[in-house]
């Protein structure tokens, strides 16, 4: 993915699932203390919570962004 750059300190980067807290929705990126990662999809669907603003997602990540902050992207938004 452009512009997306891998923190070395993570063992693995990959996709996973997640459930990710989202005031609003239309961010392409997330700080790391935001995201949840679970083990799969219907985890993901199971644990999110629209009133607490909990959504689930399929992510990437984590990376260093260029602040310095770990970051997961946002592939997908599962609700």
């Amino acid at each position: 993915m452009r512009g997306i750059h891998f923190d070395p300190d993570a063992p693995v980067i990959n996709e996973q699932f997640a459930v990710v807290y989202a005031p609003r929705r239309n961010r392409g990126r997330v700080p790391e203390n935001s995201v949840t990662v679970v083990a799969s999809e219907q985890a993901a669907r199971e644990d999110a919570d629209p009133k607490r603003k909990l959504y689930p997602a399929r992510v990437v990540g984590p990376s260093r962004s260029s602040e310095g902050m770990r970051i997961y992207y946002i592939l997908e938004w599962l609700a």
